[in-house]
């Protein structure tokens, strides 16, 4: 009697268990929620920021140079004209460095997944780059016993540097852009030449002096180019680092005459001029904010 009670228990069992697995294959459990899509960093629009850092010659000379322009014909004088310019000609080295501050503004375009276009304005001053030097000699002139005494000095300086130039970079991750840049680059720039030239010990009747001092100080345009990487820490905010080499050009002008007399009348003229390069390098780190006003956000699929 009791196996066939357990019999019918048992049976019962795999018939309702079968039932409640029939039922459980009717009804799916419900599907996983859908990953969020992932969006890259907006790099386009508008941004604004400042930077600071170093700024430092690459061309250090300032190069002094006389040469004759008058000899009275007939007295020998030629040679007399000739030491006297080799004595007033140098070259200066002025290694001039200084800190570097401003602000810049810029504009991006991302045109691909991994590719970015700008172009970006900036100015900044510069403090603490100017630099001077300084030559005196003692050389034999064609007489024995007398010499030239000649004092050179020279410096230069850049006042302020700006720049429009367009970028150019690569995304080596959503938040780290990689950029060449190049463009136009216009400055202040300053240089002087001071230029001293006698014979202490001259024969009585004859002097020869010179005491001129030359300046040139102007707004020049040249060029620049670069490169960089920007690391985009938040969706406004950015921080850069950066190296510039600049070229505003090579100027030239006058720093006097230098003249010798005998007796009274003049017996030659030498002319003298400085020629320096204003070029350098630039390395500065920056921060800028970005707008993202026009941004449209890059989504990446799974």
């Amino acid at each position: 009697m009791k196996s066939i009670a357990s019999s019918a228990v048992l049976t019962l069992s795999l018939i309702g268990g079968g039932a409640f697995a029939a039922d459980l294959s009717s009804h799916k459990l419900p599907p996983l929620p859908e990953l969020p899509a992932m969006e890259t960093t907006p790099w386009a629009g508008f941004y604004i920021g400042l930077n600071a850092g170093g700024a430092w010659n690459a061309s250090t000379a300032v190069n002094l140079l006389s040469a004759p322009v008058f000899v009275a014909p007939g007295i020998g004088e030629e040679i007399w004209a000739a030491t006297s310019s080799f004595a007033a000609s140098r070259a200066l080295s002025t290694q001039a460095a200084g800190f570097i501050g401003g602000g810049q503004l810029g504009y991006n375009w991302r045109f691909s997944e991994t590719f970015i276009a700008g172009v970006e304005a900036d100015i900044q001053g510069v403090a603490g780059g100017a630099n001077s030097a300084r030559n005196v000699s003692l050389l034999p002139t064609p007489a024995a016993g007398l010499s030239y005494l000649t004092t050179l000095s020279a410096s230069k300086r850049l006042d302020y540097l700006g720049t429009v130039r367009g970028r150019i970079g690569y995304l080596v991750t959503p938040t780290l852009l990689a950029y060449a840049t190049g463009g136009l680059a216009y400055g202040g720039v300053t240089a002087r030449a001071d230029f001293f030239q006698t014979i202490p010990n001259d024969t009585p009747g004859f002097e020869l002096l010179a005491i001129n001092a030359g300046r040139f100080s102007n707004t020049r345009a040249g060029w620049t180019v670069g490169g960089g990487l920007e690391w985009m820490f938040s969706s406004d905010w950015s921080l850069k680092a950066e190296y510039l080499y600049y070229d505003l050009g090579g100027v030239t002008f006058p720093t006097g005459v230098t003249t010798d007399q005998a007796f009274g009348a003049l017996i030659m003229i030498s002319n003298n001029h400085a020629s320096t390069r204003f070029d350098g390098h630039i390395a500065r780190a920056g921060v800028n904010y970005h707008f993202n006003w026009d941004a449209d956000p890059v989504v990446a699929s799974y």
